[in-house]
């Protein structure tokens, strides 16, 4: 692939474990992405990531000890392109039951811990039924497996967000959509080469707006 410019993509760090794997696998498609925990680079940057790493109410918080919710919420406002990875999906919601956490409210619903009598957290490889056809998932397999670590998961009250469905004793979104956000539940920085075709098709065709 070609890439027509370097876009500036933000990957913002609210002190999640996994902020240098999300880097790396950018890096590995040729972008240079920004960790950044200031509020003037998420405003000005091409496309933001918000990746996600343990409890909801403890992000929350230092999201908003940073000074960043405001920031976010208004980067998605003005259609940026916006992808959130798994707790970055959950904290798009208005709630969680994790922490009874308060989120962002960006996405009506809210997030709710796994069923009772299954394996938490919910870990390993499982299959994304896509529902919806997107942009993100440009050459990726139906059915395709992807490598999930959650014990919630978001229930939207608006279901045509779903893009992709997964089960796990009970059916979840793993991959949602309204204009220029996106978020997956499951890990593209973890999954291998669909991951990176995932991150990929973000750039090319929200970022860089590719045919």
């Amino acid at each position: 692939m070609n890439v027509v410019k370097d876009p500036s993509i933000a990957v913002i760090d609210y002190g999640a474990g996994n902020l240098r794997s999300v880097a790396k696998a950018f890096e590995k498609l040729g972008y240079s992405p920004k960790v950044t925990n200031r509020a003037a680079d998420i405003l000005s940057a091409d496309g933001l990531v918000l990746p996600g790493v343990g409890a909801a109410g403890e992000a929350m918080r230092r999201l908003g000890a940073l000074g960043l919710t405001e920031a976010i919420r208004t980067v998605i406002a003005r259609g940026r392109p916006f992808f959130g990875v798994c707790l970055g999906l959950q904290m798009l919601f208005e709630s969680s039951e994790e922490d009874s956490a308060e989120c962002l409210g960006i996405l009506p619903g809210k997030v709710e811990r796994l069923p009772q009598g299954l394996k938490v957290p919910h870990m390993g490889w499982n299959q994304v039924h896509q529902r919806e056809p997107h942009p993100l998932f440009r050459d990726i397999p139906q059915e395709a497996n992807f490598y999930f670590v959650h014990s919630y998961y978001a229930q939207p009250l608006d279901t045509s967000l779903v893009l992709g469905e997964t089960d796990y004793g009970v059916r979840f979104g793993s991959a949602l959509g309204k204009d220029n956000l996106v978020a997956t539940q499951f890990h593209p920085e973890k999954s291998g080469e669909l991951g990176l075709m995932l991150y990929r098709n973000f750039v090319t065709h929200m970022i860089l707006g590719a045919a």
